[in-house]
This record gives C-alpha cells, sequence and structure tokens, in this order.
C-alpha cells in the first residue's frame, strides 16, 4: 500500500482525509477539527484544500437545500416569553 503523505506535522495521509471527507468533513477546518491536519504549520492546507475539491459533500448539500432568510434592518420585538 502506497501511503501518500498530506500532514507531515501529524502523519495524516490522502486516504485519510478522503475518510474523514466521506463521512461529511467538507472543508480544511473540518478536516483540522477532525485530525489535526493543517493545524501545526499550515502547509498542508491547499493539499487538503485539493483533495477535497467541490464536489458532493453532505453539509454542503443541506445548506443549499435550505431556504434563505431574510435578513431584517429592526430585530424582533421584545417578549415576555423569549426572556
Amino acid at each position: 500500500m502506497n501511503r501518500v503523505y498530506v500532514c507531515s506535522c501529524f502523519g495524516i495521509t490522502e486516504q485519510q482525509v478522503r475518510d474523514h471527507a466521506d463521512t461529511g468533513a467538507c472543508t480544511p477546518r473540518q478536516i483540522a477539527s477532525a485530525c489535526k491536519a493543517g493545524t501545526d504549520c499550515g502547509g498542508c492546507v491547499k493539499r487538503i484544500q485539493a483533495l477535497l475539491g467541490r464536489g458532493a459533500c453532505p453539509r454542503r448539500e443541506l445548506l443549499e437545500q435550505r431556504e434563505p432568510t431574510a435578513l431584517t434592518a429592526e430585530p424582533p420585538p421584545y417578549t415576555a416569553e423569549a426572556a
């Protein structure tokens, strides 16, 4: 088995990044949360971005399905029930 390391600081391989992506880590920050890759010297972040690409992502797809919320200039009125 040929291991190609993405993050030499923590010994994270391309396959490990892909495995985390398959379970829902869609951004370099989410990969970092899953395995620390990209959190030390940062030299691997661009490679992680390239591995993630812009392909299908369960979290991204969920966000795109949600209705956009309108931004209002004023906050909703205060009610005693909300306090």
